[in-house]
């Protein structure tokens, strides 16, 4: 337990709401802050160990109660919901963050520098235009596929192949929904310069940053691999090991036992569902260029495919954080081994 006071702090857009007790007397203490009154409230306490939720402007407001000298300690959500022991509001919300950052078998979040919170806001944006580019391009294939034309699979087959199928149609469609099409196909294409704009400043950032150049030379880690796992795991000391932080992702298998016999599921898909997914693919993409060590070779032998890929990405994210935390160079013998 922190030396100090342990207040919980359910933050929100206007209306926040503390939850504390004070450790002479025993009294419980609740406050209803406007937001305006947050940073003043806390400016004049004793420092102590402040808990949030990690949610929206969890980071910033973190870093705001550090510098005024006080420990923060941001929760994940779904680990502080338990504890809300009735009805659902504010002020059950912070009496909840009170007691779970006392519980001591919880993971808490590490606090994320701005540089860091703009890299994932990068990978976010380019997700969501990715989104759209898909839902466009379906659009175009659903409208054409409705006058027996079909389109190749896959975006780069697509863009190959449909303006040939355009100009085939001239004089078979009306010119009305031809016009429309091309203006649809201009916005798909207009989504390549943006997400392509992107990935450059993604780039920049790993030319930019050691750690990024560090983890960029294990074996199926790119730039957005790289960039997205620096920036989400923020400090690789607040993770006691490698298998931690696989754990953290989701990225081992989900364990149900009774009567002293445990059954291996699944992995859990707990934590950060966009980093997991990235060293996913960088596992596929490791294991379909042939890229295969003795140890994956007798695993692929034995087990399927799907679950070599599973249990690859979870060596690749111990990897990341063995280079990260020891802030040693990759080297490929250690990874190589089983």
């Amino acid at each position: 337990m922190y030396q100090h006071s342990v207040i919980g702090l359910d933050i929100a857009k206007q209306v926040f709401q503390a939850h504390t007790v004070d450790i002479e007397t025993g009294q419980i203490v609740r406050l209803k802050l406007r937001r305006g009154q947050v940073l003043k409230f806390f400016a004049g306490r004793v420092p102590a160990l402040v808990a949030m939720e990690a949610c929206g402007s969890a980071h910033w407001w973190a870093r705001q109660l550090v510098a005024l000298g006080h420990a923060v300690r941001l929760l994940p959500p779904r680990q502080v919901r338990p504890f809300v022991l009735r009805n659902k509001t504010d002020a059950a919300d912070a009496q909840a963050i009170w007691t779970a950052a006392q519980q001591p078998g919880i993971k808490s979040v590490a606090v994320k520098t701005p540089v860091q919170q703009s890299v994932l806001a990068l990978h976010r944006v380019r997700a969501q235009l990715l989104k759209m580019r898909i839902m466009q391009s379906n659009a175009l294939r659903g409208l054409l596929y409705e006058f027996g034309e079909v389109l190749p699979e896959g975006y780069g087959a697509l863009r190959q192949a449909l303006p040939a199928r355009l100009a085939a149609l001239d004089g078979q469609l009306p010119g009305m929904l031809l016009q429309s099409l091309r203006e649809q196909w201009g916005r798909v294409q207009s989504l390549d310069g943006d997400i392509a704009a992107l990935e450059r400043r993604l780039h920049e950032v790993l030319r930019a940053d050691p750690h990024c150049q560090a983890i960029s030379a294990i074996p199926g880690v790119g730039v957005l691999t790289a960039t997205a796992a620096v920036a989400t795991m923020g400090d690789p000391h607040s993770f006691r090991s490698g298998r931690e932080f696989a754990a953290w992702l989701g990225l081992v298998p989900r364990q149900s036992g009774t009567g002293g016999r445990i059954r291996q599921l699944g992995i859990s898909k707990r934590g950060d569902a966009y980093l997991r997914t990235l060293l996913m693919h960088a596992a596929r993409a490791v294991i379909t260029r042939g890229q295969h060590s003795a140890w994956l070779a007798a695993l692929l032998k034995r087990r399927p495919f799907n679950v070599a890929v599973a249990a690859l990405a979870h060596k690749l994210a111990r990897t990341l954080w063995a280079v990260l935390a020891r802030g040693r160079s990759y080297d490929p013998t250690v990874f190589a081994a089983a």
